[in-house]
């Protein structure tokens, strides 16, 4: 079992969007969850959204990022995407992919979640 692994962050200008990819090859399993966490400076992580392996089940957490970013997943490819647009300074944080095996997701919680990668930086800054 390997970990994830993200990338495509990187610094843009408010308004832009980013697009953020995970490669979770943590299974050969057809059962799994992948999901997208942040932590801004100083603050704590906190979970944005999950993805079931069969696509078609997602977790959004509430507030302003369920409106501006949305999870796509290539199952074939093991790759979860987080597509980020609109994105306002609020937004800087360190991005971090999850994943868990299992029949579901489990709650955006940061202990339920066994695969962690090693994060990508996002800063939106004028």
């Amino acid at each position: 079992q390997g970990q994830p692994v993200e990338s495509g962050g990187g610094s843009v200008q408010p308004g832009e969007s980013l697009r953020l990819s995970c490669k979770a090859e943590i299974t050969t399993s057809p059962y799994y969850c992948v999901a997208w966490f942040r932590q801004a400076p100083g603050g704590e992580r906190t979970g944005i959204v999950s993805i079931y392996s069969d696509g078609g089940v997602t977790n959004y957490a509430p507030g302003s990022t369920k409106r501006r970013f949305q999870i796509f997943l290539n199952n074939g490819r093991r790759t979860a995407y987080l597509q980020m647009n609109d994105l306002i300074p609020e937004d800087t944080a360190t991005y971090y992919c999850a994943a868990n095996l299992g029949r579901a997701c489990p709650p955006l919680v940061i202990d339920r979640f066994s695969f962690w990668g090693q994060g990508t930086q996002v800063n939106v800054a004028s």
